[in-house]
Formats: C-alpha cells, sequence, structure tokens
C-alpha cells in the first residue's frame, strides 16, 4: 500500500509571520497537533501544539510571537509514492507521529500513525512506528 492510499489530502496551512495564538486557534478549529508551516507555498517547517507550550509559552513568548521563532524547520518528510511501511520506519527512526507529505516542496497531505492504524490494515506497520515513536528521548543538555 502506498502513501498516497491512506494521506489526509486536505491539509491546512499556515505562515510563518502567523501568531501562536493565531496557529493555535487553527489547530483547534480542525482538530490537528500540528500544522505545517509554508512561504509562497513552499514547505518551511512544521509546529506542533507542542513547540507553542515547550518553546513558546514555557519561554514566555507572546501569544503574538511569530511562528517562525519556535517552528520546527529540520523536517522529515515523505512522498505519496513511498510505501506505507518505508514510511511508518521513517516515521519510528525520526520519532515523529506525523510525516508531512510532500512534492515540489509543496505540501500535498499529511500522514499520521493515525491513519496507519485506521487505514492500514496490516497493522503491523503502525506497531512498529509506534513503538519506536513512542521510546522516552534523551533528556537536552
Amino acid at each position: 500500500m502506498k502513501v498516497a492510499d491512506i494521506m489526509t489530502k486536505e491539509v491546512d496551512t499556515c505562515n510563518p509571520g502567523h501568531s501562536l495564538q493565531e496557529v493555535a486557534a487553527k489547530m483547534k478549529e480542525i482538530n490537528v497537533g500540528s500544522i505545517p508551516i509554508c512561504e509562497n507555498e513552499k514547505l518551511v517547517g512544521i509546529i506542533t501544539d507542542r513547540d507553542i507550550v515547550v518553546r513558546g509559552i514555557a519561554d514566555n513568548l507572546s501569544l503574538e510571537s511569530a511562528v517562525s521563532e519556535i517552528l520546527s524547520e529540520n523536517m522529515v518528510t515523505g512522498n505519496k509514492d513511498m510505501s506505507v511501511e518505508e514510511a511508518a520506519e521513517l516515521m519510528a527512526d525520526h520519532q515523529i507521529r506525523r510525516l508531512p507529505i510532500v512534492e515540489n516542496d509543496k505540501v500535498v497531505g499529511i500522514l499520521s500513525l493515525g491513519d496507519i492504524a485506521v487505514k492500514d490494515k496490516s497493522y503491523g506497520n503502525a506497531d512498529i512506528a509506534l513503538d519506536e515513536v513512542s521510546e522516552p528521548a534523551e533528556p537536552e543538555k
């Protein structure tokens, strides 16, 4: 099975100038935990609800601060033609729960562990990814 078969194709994005509050409100509105950040349709980063809390609020940034101040720029991405197994391994290797799917630097979808668990009937792929994504992270030094 290919990623294109199970990925979420309708992906809302924000731009680097959006405020933390605007992005958080968008997450609440569409009930997601991460939003790709695009500039001129090109993926430049991703922000998660955890980023807003840990890198924003905990560091006392204003809710009006631009998400460009805290977004993750070193993204791992996939493509729609890769197998679900390859995507699950990539997610496990990098301990990520959501994988932006890009084509020519443009977001064409997003694959989550939930998509794999619900839509991929082999289930082993979700187990592999979840086991490794859920490993405790090494403490920052």
